[in-house]
C-alpha cells in the first residue's frame, strides 16, 4: 500500500522504520513544524522529520493540519492508508476520508482505557499492572474509533513512563505493520470499542510533577515514575529552590519514623518521610545542575537536622 506516515517524536521512529523496511511504500511523512529546543532554543526538526529526510521521503510539516494546501497535497499523493504514531495534533474531518483505508492510529493503551495524550504516564500513575497498545481507525472523537488489534505489556515494578513507552513503541511497531498487512489483504475488520471502561489521560503538566510528601509512599513512587522523563518530578529543597527528582526507592520494614518531607541524611542514602513509610531518594538535580546521587547532593548542602522538602498536602 501507498502510505502517508504521521508522527513527530522519537517514540514514533520504531514504527516508521518498520514501515520503511516493509513491502509497503511510505510516500510522504506528516510531522509537526520545527520547534525551539535546547538551552539555545534553536529551531529543531522533529525526530520523524530527520529520519524521513535521511531516507529521501517527502516531508509535510504545516503549521496547522487544517491548511487547505495540506489536504490538496494528500489527495494528490493518492495514498491507501495513513498510519499515525504520536503526531501531536488533531486531524480535521476534511482529512479523515482522503486515504482509502483511513487513518490508523497506534495508541499506547488498551482502549477504551486511557484515551488522550498521555496514556502511558497515567497507567503508571494509576498503578496499572498491565497495559498495552491498540491500533484503531481515527474518527472525529478522541481515540473513540473502531479497533483493529491490540497487544498487552506488563508494567514492571520499577518502570518509569519512559521505560514503558520505549517497550510499547517497539512492540507496537509490529502491531501497526500487522494491521496494515491485514488491511491490504482484506483479512482485517475493525471492531467498535466497548462502551464501558473508558478513562482519560490528559497531558501531564509541570505542576503535575510536584511531589506531595504527605501522600503515601506508594503514591509518591508512582508519581515520580509517571513523570519521568517528562514533564519531570520535582520538589523544593529546604532553602526553597526547586529540586528535580529521579525515581525513588520504596523501603522494607524497620525504617525510621519521619514526618512528611523530613530528611534523614545517611552516608550512602537520603531518606525522606511520606504519609506512610519513608522513601529513599535516587538521583536529584538542583536548579541549573545535572542529576547526581542524592547522598552527594545532601552532603554538599549540609542540611540541618529536621530539614524538610517541599509540599506536604
Amino acid at each position: 500500500m501507498r502510505l502517508l506516515f504521521a508522527g513527530t517524536p522519537e517514540v514514533a521512529l520504531p514504527a516508521l522504520d518498520a514501515l520503511i523496511d516493509s513491502p509497503h511504500e511510505v510516500v510522504a511523512v506528516l510531522t509537526r513544524p520545527d520547534a525551539p529546543a535546547g538551552r539555545g532554543r534553536r529551531l529543531t526538526a522533529s525526530p520523524v522529520k530527520e529520519r524521513a529526510l535521511a531516507a529521501g521521503i517527502e516531508v509535510l510539516s504545516p503549521a496547522s493540519a487544517r491548511d487547505p494546501e495540506l489536504a490538496a497535497r494528500i489527495a494528490a499523493l493518492e495514498i491507501d492508508c495513513a498510519p499515525v504514531v504520536a503526531y501531536g495534533a488533531m486531524l480535521p474531518p476534511t482529512l479523515l476520508d482522503l486515504p482509502v483505508h483511513g487513518w490508523v492510529n497506534l495508541h499506547f493503551s488498551l482502549l477504551p482505557a486511557w484515551r488522550g495524550a498521555a496514556p502511558v504516564q497515567h497507567a503508571v500513575l494509576a498503578g496499572d499492572e498491565v497495559t498495552g497498545a491498540t491500533t484503531f481507525r481515527i474518527e472525529e472523537g478522541l481515540d473513540t474509533g473502531p479497533v483493529f488489534g491490540t497487544l498487552t505489556e506488563t508494567v514492571r515494578r520499577r518502570d518509569t513512563a519512559g521505560d514503558l513507552l520505549d517497550r510499547l513503541s517497539r512492540a507496537g511497531a509490529g502491531l501497526l505493520l500487522a494491521t496494515l498487512d491485514g488491511l491490504a489483504d482484506s483479512s482485517l475488520v475493525a471492531v467498535p470499542q466497548p462502551s464501558d471502561g473508558a478513562s482519560h489521560a490528559p497531558r501531564l503538566t509541570t505542576q503535575d510533577g510536584q511531589v506531595r510528601w504527605g501522600h503515601p509512599a506508594l503514591a509518591v513512587d508512582r508519581r515520580v515514575r509517571a513523570c519521568t522523563p517528562a514533564p519531570g518530578a520535582w520538589t523544593t529543597a529546604p532553602d526553597g529552590a526547586r529540586l528535580k527528582l529521579g525515581p525513588v526507592r520504596l523501603l522494607d520494614d524497620d525504617v525510621p519514623a519521619l514526618a512528611p518531607g523530613e530528611l534523614l541524611v545517611a552516608r550512602t542514602q537520603v531518606l525522606v518521610g511520606t504519609g506512610t513509610d519513608p522513601v529513599a531518594l535516587g538521583e536529584v538535580a538542583p536548579a541549573g545542575r545535572r542529576m547526581m546521587p542524592a547522598a552527594d547532593w545532601a552532603r554538599g548542602a549540609r542540611w540541618e537536622a529536621g530539614a524538610r522538602l517541599g509540599e506536604v498536602s
